[in-house]
């Protein structure tokens, strides 16, 4: 496969050889889209157009219809997303018990609307509805991590939780490298 108006740097490289991998696998089974595209958002964060240009050729189906899967499932995402999903539950229990002021502590103290990234790219909010933990309400999730009885002044600390533990990755990091 060629890589067309790709701009990945040598990172994207082995993520592309392995969705690549995974393509040549599935490319003679029908409903090969929806995997693909999971491999690509696990792979990059996001669903880049590079990569849905890999999943078009590679299963040879028209790039449109490759988009148009993309746009319509609320899963997969068009940006980069950051490290950490954080989703407020907006479902009934949640929201009665006061779920709309969890969710605009977060707003105000990242700085970033719903569906937003912060600059880092450590976080990303989202909105959804019922996460079936509504004996917890009101509830949010952190990746796969649920936080219960979430009130507005928790968030500084999620966050700051949150926040350590990526500068403690990235010092790990730092300490390897030096090594």
């Amino acid at each position: 496969m060629t890589t067309k108006n790709c701009s990945c740097t040598s990172q994207d490289d082995s993520r592309l050889g392995t969705l690549d991998a995974m393509l040549k696998k599935t490319s003679k089974e029908e409903g090969g889209l929806i995997p693909a595209l999971q491999t690509a958002q696990n792979l990059f964060g996001y669903v880049p157009h590079f990569a849905m240009e890999r999943i078009s050729e590679g299963l040879r189906i028209p790039m449109a219809t490759v988009y148009g899967v993309v746009t319509f499932y609320h899963f997969f995402s068009l940006q980069p997303r950051g490290k950490y999903m954080v989703r407020v539950c907006l479902g009934t229990a949640c929201y009665v018990l006061g779920a709309q002021a969890v969710l605009d502590a977060f707003r105000e103290q990242l700085g970033v609307e719903v569906g937003e990234t912060t600059p880092d790219e450590v976080f990303t909010l989202e909105a959804g509805r019922c996460f079936g933990a509504c004996g917890l309400a009101p509830v949010i999730m952190v990746n796969d991590v649920i936080h219960q009885r979430v009130r507005p002044e928790d968030v500084a600390e999620l966050i700051q939780h949150y926040h350590g533990a990526e500068e403690h990755a990235k010092s790990l990091e730092s300490q390897e490298e030096q090594a």
